[in-house]
């Protein structure tokens, strides 16, 4: 599942034309066909969230080049329903299945080390999103949010990263939101348990924390190229779901799933995506700012420091 946040006041305005459908059509205009004319036979990918949405539209387009495909998902009939219509449409058998849900840290650990084990892994898609509008705390005793989108991608991608390393070629994908540049790191308050609880700065601001653990995992890990994106405003069963008033408004000028992937499947697959830097932000296949004019979200070393700090710690206390 994938949200992406609307901007507000002098930032919807200056982003809205890029994100919604015009500003994806305009920029295909300059992408590289060939860029996506690949075969991906003997790469396997992981995607979490892999069961509707941008997710799916993925591990459509990897299935189709080849490749393998494991979708993590959270619903067994849902999953199997989608992985069933991929391969139809794919002819492609190297598509499997894991029941994980992304908001247990636990889970997430158990899956990642048993995976580890068993297959080789090339890539790593971290799609899996939500955006719960009211606090509400897992059976661990995490804020949903927080657990889904921040933790549960931290675990998971620290979890796989020694089985990347053993890759050529690995890569790590992290599907983030321009909601995030309205966000500035809030360290002394992952879980939002201070003040009123708002579901859309929640998951503004776990993707703020996905784009400093991308630029931090790159300095970090040197062979493996990390990358994060932006995929506009895309119309989505989760859109549709969480943000209806939205959904009405903008339906008509919402991106395809298709459209939201594009750049996931570019990063994923592609020399092209390869050949720029480790630890970059993009949106349609091209590296772009992760804070907005005057920088006021920009946060400290010392906070991102305290972020690290804080998710290891916490990871720790889950791994089984």
């Amino acid at each position: 599942m994938k949200w992406t946040v609307p901007l507000r006041s002098s930032e919807r305005r200056c982003e809205r034309p890029r994100v919604q459908r015009s500003g994806y059509e305009a920029a295909a205009k300059s992408f590289v066909a060939s860029d996506l004319d690949v075969n991906v036979s003997g790469r396997s990918f992981l995607i979490t969230g892999a069961n509707s949405g941008l997710g799916k539209a993925t591990a459509q387009e990897i299935a189709n080049r080849g490749g393998v495909v494991h979708m993590v998902c959270r619903n067994k009939g849902r999953a199997e329903a989608a992985k069933e219509e991929i391969v139809e449409l794919s002819k492609n058998q190297n598509v499997h299945v894991h029941i994980v849900d992304m908001s247990s840290a636990k889970q997430v650990w158990e899956f990642a080390q048993s995976f580890s084990q068993s297959n080789d892994l090339h890539v790593l898609i971290n799609n899996a999103g939500c955006m719960v509008n009211q606090r509400e705390l897992t059976e661990e005793g995490l804020e949903k949010n927080f657990a889904t989108n921040t933790l549960g991608t931290y675990i998971l991608t620290t979890a796989l990263i020694p089985a990347l390393k053993k890759a050529k070629d690995p890569r790590v994908v992290t599907v983030s939101s321009g909601g995030m540049l309205t966000q500035k790191l809030n360290v002394d308050d992952l879980q939002f348990e201070k003040g009123a609880f708002d579901g859309t700065m929640a998951y503004a601001q776990n993707k703020r924390q996905q784009v400093i653990l991308t630029e931090r995992w790159a300095t970090q890990n040197k062979d493996i190229h990390f990358s994060s994106m932006h995929p506009g405003w895309a119309d989505t069963p989760a859109v549709q779901s969480s943000m209806p008033s939205f959904h009405a408004k903008m339906q008509n000028k919402l991106r395809t799933e298709a459209m939201g992937a594009d750049t996931v499947v570019w990063l994923a697959v592609s020399e092209a995506a390869a050949k720029q830097p480790s630890g970059l932000f993009f949106q349609d296949r091209h590296a772009v700012a992760t804070h907005l004019p005057l920088a006021w979200s920009k946060s400290t070393t010392q906070d991102q420091d305290k972020l690290l700090a804080t998710l290891h710690e916490l990871a720790l206390k889950f791994k089984p």
